[in-house]
């Protein structure tokens, strides 16, 4: 955190109009991310199982007007990761002039799904209802995030009420989100906690639950199983070469969405694994994300 702090502290530095002259653009802009956002770190959002749930939350200084937001989930497979680990992958929406927030949640094996299901809901919840303490716009929220975080992502965009797995979150409705981004993210959690697909990883996330209690939570948590035609536009990025969470995946899920019609688009990266992109593709996946949120309207910059 310390070290954090420090950082911000040093890009607030001012800088003469001659020497911003002489910087690049991306330069110019990372010398002056100080003044332009403020860091709101460790922002206590429920409290489970008598773990506080924190998220940091980056919101524009420069304007009071509501600001298109990012929530964003990490990845893991449910069991590891920090959100300080995902802080390279805001910087894209923070250029772009977004208020971000960065969502830890409650991992397994010591919390057993649905819990990390559970606190990403609770998470979206508070950052709709602290819509006015962090300028966020509630009609302009879009979710995302890679691997497990990109399940995290659909589960948000696609996972009515009625399923029943917000209902430990303070609030009675979950705010609709304008679009979910999804990087690789599990549709069909079956497969790789018990199918032809199964990750160890991700069946830690289950414990030793009984076969059919897992497979039932496991159903309950995917996707897949959600497609109807009112969701939120959703954009998959995802490398056909994958051989941790299928890209086979990602090509049903957006069968299904097709078929329904919703909004959508899977984007194929040639040849990649999981994550970790050839530097052109992941420009090329970025701007797939401009071009989609415009069009759908939920862009803003």
């Amino acid at each position: 955190m310390l070290r954090r702090c420090a950082l911000f502290s040093l890009l607030s530095l001012p800088l003469t109009g001659a020497a911003l002259a002489q910087l690049p653009p991306s330069a110019a802009w990372a010398a002056l991310i100080g003044n332009q956002y403020r860091l709101s770190p460790n922002v206590t959002y429920h409290t489970a199982d008598g773990v506080e749930l924190e998220m940091d939350v980056y919101s524009r200084r420069d304007t009071d007007t509501p600001q298109p937001t990012l929530v964003y989930l990490h990845g893991g497979f449910w069991v590891a990761g920090a959100r300080e680990g995902a802080i390279f992958a805001l910087i894209p929406w923070l250029e772009r002039g977004w208020n971000v927030v960065n969502v830890e949640y409650r991992l397994g094996p010591a919390h057993l799904a649905p819990a990390a299901v559970e606190d990403a809901f609770c998470a979206l919840r508070f950052a709709a209802a602290e819509a006015q303490r962090f300028n966020v716009d509630p009609e302009r929220i879009v979710v995302t995030g890679e691997s497990a975080g990109g399940h995290l992502a659909l589960v948000l965009g696609m996972i009515p009420d009625g399923a029943g797995l917000a209902d430990s979150c303070p609030g009675e409705t979950t705010p609709r989100v304008a679009a979910v981004v999804n990087w690789f993210g599990v549709t069909d959690v079956p497969d790789v906690i018990q199918g032809p697909n199964r990750q160890e990883a991700a069946a830690r996330w289950f414990g030793d639950m009984p076969q059919a209690t897992a497979l039932e939570i496991a159903r309950r948590v995917s996707p897949l199983g959600y497609v109807r035609a009112d969701l939120p536009p959703i954009l998959t990025i995802h490398g056909d070469a994958d051989n941790v969470v299928p890209y086979d995946e990602g090509v049903r899920l957006h069968a299904a969405l097709d078929e329904a019609g919703v909004p959508n688009q899977l984007l194929t990266i040639p040849g990649a694994g999981h994550g970790r992109f050839p530097d052109d593709q992941r420009v090329r996946a970025f701007a797939t994300i401009w071009e989609f949120l415009e069009e759908h309207g939920a862009g803003g910059r």
